[in-house]
């Protein structure tokens, strides 16, 4: 059963509270204000009553809508597991008042999983649109200026090479084939494990990869055949488990429907992983269609922006666009990456949708110049557009980019590099712990929300000293 807020505190919880007042950051006391706003509050709840068909009215209480807010958030601002959370939230009395426990049980770790998965994406999306609503009400923000840059969240997979993909599918499909045998009680056919080959197959593959020359290709062709025959014959194993689990009674096979599910998924993306390889290893074609980095993360796309210091990534592009006093006012995760200069005007319909009005200044990095863009954003009315063409061959163009404001906007727009760097620092936007699309919007989401607070809290503070 749902509920908004925990009862009423008691005379001991506020003695405590008053005893840890003075204990509290600067930024907590205005982003405990904003945590009011009912609405806020109501996405959530409304949120929790879909968990299940009667969420609303039966069953055992659940935690409060607005504790699992708190809870959510402050795991964000800390970069916390939900380990972490409940033990420091169990210890500390300034993050029990954060979060409106009081004297009431925290929720463990679990509990606080399974209510973080049940608060989707687009949930999120809507309560970083409060937030920001909310910011402009308190005129935060003016929405005067704008900048936009766009960065890689990856996803929690280990360096993709064709030998462990290879590896990890078998792996995951002996492992399911074992599941279903145990659960149907024996097979006519025992399941056999590979995996000890398997094993030395990937092993030697990595020894072999420190030989150079034609000798160390050799061997690891090789290795490679070795390597793909044993993973056919798992398999082939699978399928042929397949077809004697649809050959048996319904009773029985609804005992493991599930692990058959996932044995066709896992099925279909390990023969993808050996189709690539081939194409790789034997015919030298490194732009297979549909490339598949991970076994689990399958949306995990390789990106490439050009950095010295990484210039491989294995996530997913994000948008992050700002306003005034480094505050975020969209985020947006592709399924697929975008050309950054497609990006542009549309963020600035954002901006204008959001803030109700069109930016005096808008300002980006060479990637989304183009010239359509720079005629769009002018007949949208944007006074000064500081996004450079490096490859202009035009004088005048040349002379707007030396003067002054064009400089001052650049210069600005370098902030917005700097907040990914701290989203990714302090709030672990560099990788997304979480599973799935799903689960990657939810991170960056979350993550976007509790920077936000930050800044806003702090503006508030320095503001009203």
């Amino acid at each position: 059963m749902t509920r908004t807020r925990h009862q009423q505190p008691t005379l001991w919880t506020g003695f405590l509270n008053e005893e840890v007042s003075d204990l509290w950051e600067p930024w907590m006391r205005r982003a405990d204000q904003f945590l009011d706003d009912e609405r806020l509050i109501e996405l959530v709840f409304e949120e929790q009553g879909r968990r299940w068909n009667k969420s609303r009215t039966r069953g055992r209480l659940q935690t409060p809508s607005e504790v699992v807010l708190r809870l959510l958030l402050l795991k964000h601002i800390r970069d916390w597991s939900y380990q972490t959370l409940e033990r420091e939230v169990r210890a500390n009395l300034v993050y029990r008042t954060f979060a409106r426990i009081g004297g009431e049980k925290v929720p463990d770790a679990k509990t606080m999983g399974r209510l973080g998965q049940a608060i989707g994406g687009e949930v999120v999306v809507q309560l970083h649109r409060r937030v920001v609503e909310l910011a402009v009400e308190k005129k935060v923000i003016q929405g005067r200026k704008m900048r936009v840059d766009t960065t890689v969240v990856e996803t929690n997979i280990h360096y993709p090479t064709d030998s462990s993909l290879l590896g990890d599918g078998a792996r995951v499909l002996t492992r399911i084939l074992k599941k279903v045998e145990e659960a149907v009680g024996g097979l006519k056919q025992p399941v056999r494990d590979r995996m000890r080959t398997v094993r030395k197959k990937v092993v030697g593959m990595a020894i072999a990869a420190r030989r150079k020359g034609q000798a160390g290709e050799e061997q690891r062709k090789g290795l490679y055949k070795e390597l793909l025959r044993v993973t056919r014959q798992v398999v082939n194993q699978a399928s042929r488990v397949a077809k004697e689990v649809a050959a048996l009674p319904r009773k029985t096979q609804s005992k493991v429907q599930g692990l058959m599910e996932q044995l066709d998924v896992f099925q279909q993306r390990t023969r993808q992983v050996i189709r690539q390889t081939k194409a790789r290893i034997f015919d030298g074609n490194t732009q297979h269609p549909d490339k598949l980095v991970s076994m689990f993360e399958e949306h995990t796309e390789i990106i490439r922006k050009g950095k010295a210091s990484k210039p491989t990534e294995f996530g997913k592009m994000v948008k992050v666009q700002e306003a005034e006093n480094q505050i975020v006012t969209h985020y947006e995760v592709y399924e697929e990456r975008p050309s950054d200069a497609d990006l542009l005007v549309a963020a600035v319909e954002t901006h204008e949708e959001l803030l109700g009005r069109t930016p005096h200044l808008v300002a980006a990095d060479a990637g989304f110049y183009s010239q359509s863009n720079e005629k769009a954003l002018e007949e949208k009315g944007v006074k000064r557009i500081s996004i450079p063409n490096k490859h202009t061959k035009s004088e005048a163009r040349r002379n707007v980019q030396k003067k002054r404001w064009f400089k001052n906007g650049q210069r600005w727009r370098t902030g917005c590099e700097g907040r990914i760097s701290v989203l990714k620092r302090r709030h672990g936007l560099d990788r997304c712990l979480y599973r799935g699309m799903e689960g990657i919007k939810r991170w960056v989401g979350w993550g976007v929300i509790a920077d936000n607070l930050i800044n806003i809290g702090l503006y508030m503070a320095v503001k009203n000293r």
